[in-house]
């Protein structure tokens, strides 16, 4: 039954329809005639009789209206905010590595992080998990809508989950562990049963991009899937283009959008070459802010940029890192001893300064940063020269023939390959000369990335340089262990332990529903990194993110720094002082 106001309502404005198609269709501006009808129409049935369909908003019938009547369009806003990256998106593809990431902000994911680093709903209003954590409900806000105008409902979640665990690599955990989905439009829910337990599958789900069922089910191949857009979100803003020309991603204001109204009405992301390059536009004031996924801006610019009088800059502990990495399937790496022999021969404080400008931290052989929950304080590492010569030779491994190198169990000198990408080649110098005093003879071999994941997963190095983002700290059973679980596989993923003392903490931690327990392999976890080595963390570092004093509102999180929700609604420009 529709209401006394909804019933007059729907008449007035189908009167306006009959009366329009009065009109000779050469009085009229586009769209013609028919076009104007079919918008009011669909508008009248979405907004008066609450069916869920594609139609225009409020905003944009009011445009079409004044082009049907022939008058000036409004003044359009123009307003932007422009961010930096060197993030480099590859292909005019919503899949598209970070094309995903920046697209948080139109397909916001159910879960957010906040700047405290707990987990609140984001499309989702509230969750519940069985006590055996094996069954989440997600209960989906109910004034959510897509930018089509069509709402957001639980058959999209269900949807979202089962699309992507089926049809993309990195999300098949979802479809081989899902049992069950069911959805209940009485309570807007959707419930998710896996075949074990998972603990952290709220954090999981704070990373996932939300899709439209309505456009996705008709795209077999998601990751071969290419356009420039626009693409449907239903976040306060949409993913308007993909312009690999001119390097720009823009994002602009969702019109059915029905929460706290952004102050800008476009938001672009620019990516540039390289991180000098992305300095260089901030400097000349062309960009207001940098963003590089779980990473800081480069700390040697810092203070060039401040010293334009035009940036700020925040500045927050990450619990991301950089660690060296071995193959524990390859000898010497894989003797204990050995690995935290070489751990004494590596410089700390000076890759520090060589890398993070002082930014940074000697970290702990625990290897986790202080910032994540049930920390332990283990042993920090030490840097000694001589204390990593003598424990290489306690551990058998001996210069017999005085040439510099020690040698194997078989008299070979030990010579290890260390397989880096771009961007750790100064690292990687320091860490050759590092070891080579100890003793131990290093080769350096930079690929490409492509090449760097198809040996990584081949194990086909000795060593490599990698880095840890908050996400991979928090992934899987957390504390770092989705970086090394043997059983997963990922872009980052080295899957490089599967001992059982290993992988039954992973699995406790998973299953356990107790935070005392929890708490408790959260400090084993730590203990067996500090006993077993099987990476070494060469710095905890801080993330610098600048941003234009002309603006305020800025928010950052553990997970995705200064790129989330809360900023993106608060964030405005103030009057220069």
């Amino acid at each position: 039954m529709i209401s006394f106001t909804k019933r007059t309502a729907f008449t007035c404005v189908f009167m306006l329809i009959i009366l329009s198609s009065a009109i000779p269709a050469s009085c009229a501006a586009s769209p013609d005639n028919s076009e104007m009808s079919a918008y009011i129409i669909d508008y009248m049935k979405a907004e008066y009789l609450d069916e869920n369909l594609v139609h225009p908003a409020r905003t944009e019938l009011c445009a079409y209206a004044r082009s049907y009547m022939g008058l000036d369009p409004l003044e359009e806003d123009d307003s932007v905010i422009k961010i930096a990256t060197p993030n480099i998106v590859k292909a005019e593809a919503f899949y598209d590595y970070y094309v995903g990431i920046f697209s948080h902000l139109s397909n916001m994911p159910l879960m957010q992080m906040t700047s405290t680093g707990s987990l609140i709903g984001q499309t989702a209003e509230s969750y519940e998990v069985s006590e055996d954590n094996t069954a989440w409900t997600f209960y989906i806000k109910d004034d959510m809508y897509w930018s089509d105008g069509r709402k957001v409902t639980p058959e999209d979640i269900e949807f979202t989950f089962q699309y992507i665990g089926t049809k993309i690599a990195s999300s098949e955990w979802i479809g081989e562990s899902l049992v069950s989905t069911s959805v209940s439009d009485e309570d807007n829910s959707v419930t998710f049963v896996f075949d074990q337990p998972y603990t952290n599958l709220n954090l999981e789900f704070a990373t996932y991009n939300v899709i439209p069922k309505h456009i996705w089910e008709n795209i077999d191949d998601p990751e071969g899937y290419t356009s420039s857009g626009p693409y449907v979100g239903c976040g306060p803003y949409y993913l308007e283009e993909i312009n690999l020309d001119s390097a720009k991603l823009t994002y602009k204001k969702n019109p059915h959008w029905k929460g706290t109204e952004p102050n800008f009405e476009n938001v672009e992301i620019h990516w540039f070459a390289s991180d000098s390059v992305a300095c260089m536009a901030l400097e000349s004031g062309s960009m207001d802010t940098y963003y590089r996924y779980a990473n800081s801006y480069p700390y040697a610019n810092v203070d060039e940029l401040l010293e334009t009088g035009d940036f700020d800059v925040d500045r927050q502990t990450s619990i991301g890192l950089t660690f060296m990495a071995f193959n524990l399937e390859s000898e010497p790496l894989s003797d204990p001893a050995f690995r935290n022999a070489i751990s004494y021969a590596v410089n700390y404080d000076e890759i520090i300064t060589y890398d993070t400008n002082g930014y940074g931290q000697v970290p702990n052989k625990g290897f986790v940063p202080p910032g994540m929950d049930y920390y332990k304080n283990t042993d920090a590492l030490e840097y000694n020269v001589n204390t990593a010569k003598s424990l290489i030779a306690d551990a058998g491994y001996v210069d017999s023939d005085n040439n510099g190198i020690v040698e194997d169990s078989e008299g070979n000198d030990i010579t290890l390959e260390l397989l880096i990408r771009d961007g750790y080649d100064d690292t990687a110098k320091l860490m050759e000369e590092y070891l080579e005093d100890a003793g131990v003879d290093v080769e350096v071999t930079q690929v490409d990335s492509s090449t760097w994941f198809d040996r990584k997963d081949n194990y086909e190095y000795d060593l490599t340089l990698s880095g840890a983002t908050p996400w991979g700290m928090l992934m899987h059973a957390g504390w770092g262990t989705g970086y090394l679980d043997n059983r997963r596989t990922g872009k980052g993923v080295l899957h490089i332990l599967g001992d059982q003392e290993f992988l039954t903490l992973c699995d406790n931690i998973l299953a356990t529903t107790d935070q005392d327990e929890l708490e408790q392999y959260a400090s084993d976890m730590q203990d067996y990194y500090a006993t077993e080595m099987p990476i070494l963390p060469l710095y905890w570092k801080e993330v610098v993110t600048p941003y234009n004093k002309h603006f305020t509102g800025w928010h950052y999180n553990p997970l995705f720094g200064i790129y989330n929700l809360d900023t993106f609604l608060n964030v405005k420009q103030v009057a220069a002082a």
